[in-house]
C-alpha cells in the first residue's frame, strides 16, 4: 500500500501548503489572532469530523467520533490551551462532509477540520494545512468477481465518487483524456457511496486508497470487494483550518513539531493503521516511506540533530 517513488516529488508541493496563512492578521482580544481570541472566549474548540472515513475519522459503536485525524486535532487543542493560558478548553464535534467542509472553515462554523482532507494549491488558496500528516492516492474499489483492473476496463460503465473530493476531478480528467464515456455519479459521503457500489447501482467507487481499504475492514467485506487500478493522482493529507492567522497556523506547526520530536507521530500512525482499531478491525497498512521521512523531518530534537 505505498505510493510509488514516483510521486515522491508532490511533498514539495505539500510542503508549500502546510501551515499555509496569509501575512495579514487583524488581532482579537488579548493580542490573540480571530480564531484564537474566540476559542478563548468560548472556552470551546469547534472540531470538524466526518462519519464515515476510517481510520481518519468516523464513529465508533457508541456514536462517538474517533481517528487518526481527530487525535491529531486533540494535541492541537491542548497546544492552543497553551497558547490562550486555557488549559482546560473543551472540545465541540461538528460533523461535516467531503461537500460542506471547507466553507465549515470559510464560514467559521469548525476551527479545525479533522478528516481526509488533501492539501492542494486550489484549496491553498482559500485555507491553511497542517504539516503532512499522511499520502494517499485515487483507486478503485470493485466487486471481488469483477475482471476490472484499471479505469479503462470500466469504459461506458457507472463510476461513483463522493461530491467535493479530489477524486472526482481525478476521474473527471481521466474519463476526458482517454474518452472512457463513463457515467460518473456522486454522493453525498463515503458510506453511501460505498453502499451504492454494494447495491449494484455503480461498477467501481472510486476514492482514495486508504478510506476504500478501511471501509472494506469496517464492512468487514474482504470477501466482497477489492481496491484495484493504478493511482489517478497524488493526495497529501492535512488538518484544515483558517488562512491568514500566523500565530494559529505556529500552534499547528508547534504541536506537529513537538509530535515529531518527542517520536510520538510513528506510534500514532501505527495505533491506527496496523493496530486492532476500537472498532475491532485492523487495516494491515505500514507507514508509506515517504511519510516516514515527512515525520523525521519534524523532529527538532538534540538527538536528531547529532
Amino acid at each position: 500500500m505505498r505510493l510509488s517513488t514516483a510521486i515522491s516529488g508532490g511533498l514539495l508541493l505539500a510542503a508549500c501548503l502546510l501551515a499555509t496563512g496569509a501575512s495579514a492578521q487583524t488581532g482579537g482580544s488579548e493580542g490573540l489572532s480571530p480564531t484564537l481570541s474566540a476559542i478563548k472566549n468560548r472556552h470551546t474548540v469547534r472540531l470538524g469530523y466526518r462519519e464515515s472515513s476510517p481510520p481518519f475519522s468516523f464513529l465508533d459503536q457508541s456514536g462517538r467520533p474517533i481517528g487518526y485525524s481527530l487525535e491529531l486535532c486533540e494535541a492541537i487543542v491542548e497546544e492552543i490551551g497553551v497558547e490562550v493560558d486555557d488549559p482546560d478548553l473543551k472540545i465541540d464535534y461538528v460533523k461535516v462532509t467531503s461537500d460542506d467542509r471547507i466553507d465549515a472553515v470559510l464560514q467559521n462554523k469548525i476551527d479545525l477540520e479533522c478528516g481526509s482532507t488533501t492539501a492542494n494549491a486550489e484549496r491553498g488558496k482559500r485555507v491553511a494545512f497542517s504539516p503532512l500528516m499522511f499520502v494517499a492516492g485515487t483507486k478503485l474499489m470493485v466487486p471481488k468477481a469483477s475482471k476490472v483492473q484499471s479505469l479503462t476496463d470500466l469504459k461506458g460503465k457507472t463510476v461513483v465518487v463522493t461530491k467535493g473530493t479530489t477524486n472526482e476531478q481525478a476521474i473527471q480528467a481521466a474519463d476526458k483524456k482517454s474518452s472512457l464515456g463513463l457515467n460518473i455519479v456522486t454522493s453525498p459521503d463515503h458510506e453511501q457511496s460505498y453502499q451504492m457500489l454494494v447495491d449494484g447501482k455503480a461498477d467501481a467507487f472510486a476514492t482514495d486508497d486508504i478510506l476504500l481499504s478501511g471501509l472494506i475492514a469496517r464492512h468487514k467485506a474482504q470477501d466482497k470487494f477489492r481496491v484495484t487500478g493504478d493511482y489517478l493522482s497524488y493526495d497529501p493529507y492535512g488538518i484544515m483550518f483558517r488562512k491568514g492567522e500566523p500565530q494559529l497556523t505556529a500552534v499547528v506547526d508547534r504541536t506537529f513539531r513537538k509530535l515529531g520530536s518527542n517520536r510520538d507521530l510513528v506510534p500514532l500512525y501505527n495505533k491506527w493503521f496496523t493496530a486492532r482499531l476500537p472498532t475491532g478491525e485492523r487495516l494491515n497498512v505500514p507507514i508509506s516511506l515517504q511519510l516516514e521521512e515527512a515525520f523525521k523531518a519534524m523532529d527538532d530534537s538534540a538527538s536528531a540533530n547529532n
